[in-house]
């Protein structure tokens, strides 16, 4: 790896938020480019992240705070990577749907997908299939994505997908849900493309669903 690129890299694997920014501030006065750097530094170190979570040597704790420090680096990136009209993977809107105030699963897997080169846009918690409708229809998006921590509150992700299908736009978008009392068989049940059980999962089903 370039050398100018290694330090962020290491940054965000150990979840030095400090280190990242001032490195990705480095590589760009040294005249590194915004995409190069999320593509050969971030992208890659978050994926890092999501192997090394899903071999058992990464928890949530440390998953969250290599987001932090990749948000931090990225917060430098952002109005570069817009000038410079460098595409993103592609557009997810995401969610805790409506009777569910959850949201620690679902930030770290907008994280994680803001890692893997995703635009998110978050609608936070609460939110109604009007409101998930809404934002397919104004953001052009690729994928929505659905949290739901409760058991009660799980058969909003059905309402949600009939609602999409109902408005004509079941086709345009891929949905993945995921949180703690969802299963792969009630993804199928439902109709969504896909469950993942974890942020690192999501992120990388998402890059195969545009992909």
């Amino acid at each position: 790896m370039d050398q100018t690129l290694e330090p962020i890299y290491k940054a965000v694997l150990i979840g030095d938020k400090d280190a990242a920014t001032e490195n990705v501030q480095a590589a760009l006065d040294a005249g590194k480019d915004a995409g190069v750097i999320l593509q050969k530094s971030l992208i890659p170190a978050m994926e890092k992240v999501g192997q090394l979570f899903e071999a058992g040597e990464y928890y949530v704790p440390e998953m969250l705070i290599a987001a932090r420090a990749m948000q931090a680096g990225l917060g430098l990136l952002k109005p570069l990577l817009v000038d410079s009209d460098v595409k993103p993977t592609g557009k997810v809107v995401i969610g805790t749907v409506k009777g569910d105030l959850h949201d620690i699963g679902k930030n770290l897997v907008a994280m994680m997908l803001e890692g893997a080169g995703f635009e998110i846009h978050d609608l936070g918690t609460d939110v109604s299939p009007d409101k998930f409708i809404a934002a397919i229809k104004e953001e052009n998006v690729d994928i929505l994505a659905m949290s739901a921590l409760l058991t009660t509150t799980m058969p909003m992700m059905e309402t949600t997908i009939k609602a999409v299908d109902e408005a004509g736009l079941r086709d345009v978008v891929k949905i993945i849900i995921g949180g703690a009392p969802v299963t792969t068989e009630y993804a199928q049940k439902i109709g969504a493309d896909g469950f993942a059980p974890d942020a690192s999962q999501a992120a990388s089903m998402s890059k195969r669903l545009v992909g």
